[in-house]
This record gives C-alpha cells, structure tokens and sequence, in this order.
C-alpha cells in the first residue's frame, strides 16, 4: 500500500507544470511566468500558518523571481494560446 493514500487530483484545464501563465496578485503588477512546481500534495491537508500559508503552484517569473501561487491567482499566459 502506498504511505500517502490521498491523492490530490490533477488541476482541470491548462494549468500543471510547464504551462505559461500570467500570475496576478493585489500586491503587484501582473506578470508572465511558467509554472514549474505543483504542491498539491501540501495543500490538501491543513499546514503552514495564517502568516505563511502553503500556496499550490511554484512559479518562475520572466524576469527570474521565484513566486508561490494559489490557482485563483493564475490564468493560461494569453500569449501562448493557439501555440504548440
């Protein structure tokens, strides 16, 4: 049996590690990155604090920052629709 029997299930839609996205939040500027770590797994029970709360999504930020973000705060990055 595997130790962790919850499963978070997969994001519907575009969003999952390697997808563009435009990440926006109220502390700043829109911008454009790419996910590049899911923590599902993290999220589904209760952990962190209400001061650092564990966000689902690890993004990386066109102009290098790394950021952390929940999916309410990403959308597919509208310049790569239609590509691929």
């Amino acid at each position: 049996m595997p130790e962790n029997e919850h499963k978070p299930k997969p994001e519907p839609g575009p969003l999952g590690t390697g997808a563009r996205v435009l990440v926006r939040r109220p502390s700043e500027p829109a911008q454009t990155g790419q996910i590049i770590e899911d923590y599902a797994e993290l999220t589904a029970e209760e952990r962190g604090h209400a001061w650092a709360p564990v966000h689902r999504w690890a993004v990386t930020l066109d102009d290098g920052r790394l950021v952390f973000a929940d999916t309410d705060d990403l959308t597919v990055d509208p310049g790569t629709q239609g590509t691929g």
